[in-house]
């Protein structure tokens, strides 16, 4: 059932994100030590700040996932409740 509110209570699959940002990860930590030791302080840079970014990512996705069923979407998880007052 659609209520219209999706874009507020959307859920994402957060096993697959978790997954994406540790491929990120890889390959920032990667990009990182790779640049530095060519020479190339800008790019290690920008693979350096890219990892970090990708870390607070992880870290509220693990989070999320910590939190349970509300932020996991699944069969066995009920969608939110339409809203009681909807805005027009």
């Amino acid at each position: 059932m659609r209520t219209g509110s999706e874009p507020r209570t959307a859920r994402s699959a957060l096993r697959a994100r978790f997954w994406l940002s540790v491929w990120g990860l890889v390959w920032a930590i990667f990009g990182t030590v790779a640049f530095a030791l060519a020479g190339r302080p800008g790019w290690a840079i920008a693979c350096g700040v890219l990892w970090l970014v990708i870390t607070v990512d992880t870290t509220m996705i693990l989070r999320h996932i910590r939190q349970g069923p509300h932020y996991q979407p699944g069969p066995g998880v009920p969608p939110y409740r339409p809203p009681e007052n909807p805005r027009r």
